[in-house]
């Protein structure tokens, strides 16, 4: 086998010219993010959000391809892939923020933390069977309560975190030569932080940005980057990747 030094053949191995790449959640946040840094290193991009209307007025306003479906609803899945043909690199970024202590909150609420993130993901992986490229790469999102629970009603959504980077690593293995990775980020300045903090947005993020090594919580924009290396780079593979300025840490 020949190697090259060459940073010219590099960068071009980098290009996602030709390529597709498919988001589920990827009308907000960092799934869009990494939507429109995708389009921008030449991929067509598809994102799919749980929300027509929305799905559709994001989608136009950055030139993206669309769909909207209901990641825990099975049938919607399937509708909203039916005409999606081949699939170089998926992205599961889809995933509310699911908090309640286990002995006060509804389990069917929940449960749908895992819903959205295991079934989900293998929903999708299902129903997009031989279409999802062989050396695709799949990349799922935990965060940083998979290392670091907490007493706040946060532990079923720690452990649909942890799952996710579980699930990746036994793939990486069942569906060989896909690629399989897990993004993890610490507090990420999203349109989800603001709709759950709502009021208290501001203050949280000055009292966790003071404990925090890097004193600021992770742009979208970062975390994004982030998603774009585990789709270029062929040799990430069962990784999580943690984006959190050190959070876990503190």
């Amino acid at each position: 086998m020949k190697f090259t030094t060459d940073p010219a053949m590099f960068l071009a191995s980098q290009s996602l010219e030709g390529k597709t790449v498919l988001i589920f959640g990827g009308t907000s946040g960092i799934g869009l993010a990494t939507a429109i840094q995708a389009k921008a290193a030449g991929a067509s991009v598809v994102v799919i959000g749980s929300d027509l209307a929305r799905s559709e007025r994001i989608a136009t306003e950055h030139g993206l391809e669309w769909r909207a479906a209901d990641i825990t609803d099975t049938e919607a899945v399937e509708a909203a892939l039916k005409d999606i043909g081949h699939v170089d690199h998926l992205v599961l970024m889809a995933g509310s923020f699911v908090a309640g202590k286990i002995l006060e909150t509804d389990t069917h609420y929940l449960r749908r933390a895992f819903d959205e993130r295991i079934w989900g993901a293998l929903d999708v992986i299902r129903t997009l069977d031989q279409r999802l490229d062989q050396r695709a790469s799949v990349t799922f999102i935990s965060g940083v309560l998979a290392e670091r629970p907490n007493a706040w009603g946060t532990a079923v959504l720690a452990a649909a975190s942890a799952a996710m980077e579980a699930l990746a690593r036994g793939l990486v293995l069942e569906l060989a030569p896909r690629r399989f990775n897990t993004l993890s980020p610490g507090t990420t300045d999203t349109p989800l932080l603001g709709r759950t903090l709502g009021d208290a947005l501001g203050g949280y993020v000055t009292e966790l940005s003071a404990r925090l090594p890097l004193k600021k919580i992770v742009p979208m924009q970062q975390a994004a980057a982030a998603v774009m290396f585990l789709i270029q780079n062929d040799f990430m593979n069962g990784e999580t990747l943690h984006i959190d300025g050190g959070q876990r840490l503190v």
